[in-house]
């Protein structure tokens, strides 16, 4: 710096006897150090809270947003209702950005996901490094609107790399393997949710609270109308572009999921909910929760899961599904 003008970040003058690709070596690296300068002044505020988690249920412990636009994970844990962060982590993810829709497209998903599964690093290719957790991509709001593709995970590095240029995977997320350790052993297979996008935002509570009631609100309509067979307050709720998980237009869905036509008096009530914002710019809240319909001695649960999506000024929901 004192011999010459620096007008770059690692602005080194190449060697004649460099090894060949170290151009292409350097150029990673300053890619890297600049998303992970950039995340210093990213991180959130103490009083600031992600919009995207509006409600975790209490088996929830942790939750992992993937801010796709700076190439940060954050660990959220839920315990007590209160939601804190714990830590952020630098990752990759795939060559050709976001917004995945089929195989191969080197793209990372864009949605709400959850971890379904551990892979040990001893049974997998040194690629994953420590290990590995898949995500259940493609959901059904996905498989709705034709994306395809499979094999997405939250991965380790190979064990002679720390860590890999932002844009550099086939679609996965990656981190480091130190940092895939510590995830792994925090992470609960069917329960941790993962959400990743490219509009993650940093609310006060405030804000968290109206967009919850919101949330909550448009639940505890299409609870109200399901209990008293409003046929038609129901059918408005729905977008004119729902289509269920199996592929369903909405009167087949609704007659799968009308019990007891014939009684006049149920008992619905929705019990162990959970709400997520999904962090882009598709305004999309994915609510799970569990019915319970009771009509005199009969009885019976499912856990659903609906996907409402703003248009224009209302929220409908694009897509249902009964989770097993």
């Amino acid at each position: 710096m004192h011999t010459r003008p620096v007008a770059a970040l690692g602005a080194a003058a190449m060697v004649p006897t460099a090894p060949v690709g170290t151009d292409a070596k350097l150029a990673d690296l300053r890619r890297e150090a600049t998303v992970r300068m950039q995340a210093e002044p990213g991180r959130p505020a103490p009083t600031l809270l992600p919009r995207a988690l509006l409600q975790m249920r209490k088996d929830q412990r942790h939750a992992l947003i993937v801010d796709a636009k700076h190439s940060r994970l954050y660990l959220y844990e839920n315990r007590n209702d209160q939601i804190r962060l714990l830590q952020d982590f630098y990752v990759s993810q795939g060559k050709l950005g976001i917004n995945k829709l089929k195989e191969g497209d080197m793209r990372t998903p864009v949605g709400v996901y959850t971890i379904i599964g551990r892979l040990p690093g001893v049974k997998l290719p040194d690629l994953y490094g420590k290990g590995a957790l898949p995500l259940d991509y493609p959901n059904d709001w996905d498989k709705i609107q034709g994306r395809g593709g499979s094999g997405i995970w939250v991965h380790g590095v190979p064990n002679e790399t720390f860590s890999r240029p932002p844009l550099s995977t086939d679609g996965c997320v990656v981190v480091s393997n130190d940092d895939l350790n510590l995830l792994t052993r925090i992470v609960e297979v069917g329960k941790t949710p993962v959400l990743i996008g490219d509009q993650v935002e940093f609310v006060s509570k405030e804000q968290l609270e109206r967009d919850l009631r919101v949330a909550s609100g448009l639940v505890e309509t299409w609870r109200r109308d399901v209990e008293n067979r409003d046929e038609v307050a129901l059918r408005s709720l729905y977008s004119a572009r729902f289509k269920s998980s199996n592929d369903g237009d909405l009167s087949t869905w609704l007659d799968k999921n009308r019990y007891l036509p014939g009684v006049k008096n149920i008992s619905v009530t929705v019990t162990d909910s959970a709400f997520f914002r999904q962090p882009s710019q598709e305004e999309m809240i994915v609510s799970s929760f569990t019915q319970q319909i009771v009509a005199g001695k009969f009885r019976h649960a499912v856990r659903k899961k609906q996907y409402w999506a703003r248009e224009g000024k209302n929220w409908k929901i694009v897509a249902e599904s009964n989770l097993s």
